[in-house]
């Protein structure tokens, strides 16, 4: 339960940022544009967050997307919180060190046991069983039937 909580805590907060910028994208766009940030990087970053953040969320892909967001975190901390002298940029660039540890123990630990990585992972172990079984039924010259397969449904 305790990974489905963080889980589910950092992806609010991605998913949330995410939104914020595909819903208010022309003011997001001006003020990344004064920063520096292209309009293609811009739109590459709410994906980023979207994708990710809903991905860590339903524990689907959970790894993939903890390393993204990681990375992300900690190239938003290196180009946007450099200013160290100013008090909110210092906490800013803690933050996204923190949030950036977080994702990289999510992607460590993985999604928990309350995720759609396990239910994938036990389908594909069901599915991999019943070939293993159809194979040695096979090999061994004895007639299949419906009944000695556990069917994935």
């Amino acid at each position: 339960m305790t990974l489905l909580t963080g889980r589910l805590l950092l992806s609010l907060l991605f998913v949330h940022e995410g939104l914020e910028l595909a819903t208010h994208f022309a003011g997001a766009a001006k003020a990344m544009t004064a920063l520096g940030v292209s309009l293609p990087l811009l739109m590459a970053t709410i994906a980023l967050q979207l994708g990710a953040g809903v991905s860590i969320g339903l524990g689907l892909l959970t790894r993939l997307g903890a390393v993204a967001l990681g990375l992300f975190c900690l190239a938003t901390a290196a180009l946007f919180h450099t200013n160290f002298a100013n008090q909110n940029e210092l906490l800013h660039l803690e933050k996204d060190l923190a949030i950036a540890g977080g994702m990289f123990v999510l992607a460590v630990a993985g999604a928990g046991a309350i995720s759609l990585d396990r239910v994938l992972n036990g389908l594909v172990k069901r599915r991999q069983q019943d070939r293993e079984t159809v194979a040695a039924l096979i090999a061994a010259g004895r007639p299949l039937s419906v009944g000695e397969i556990k069917l994935p449904f």
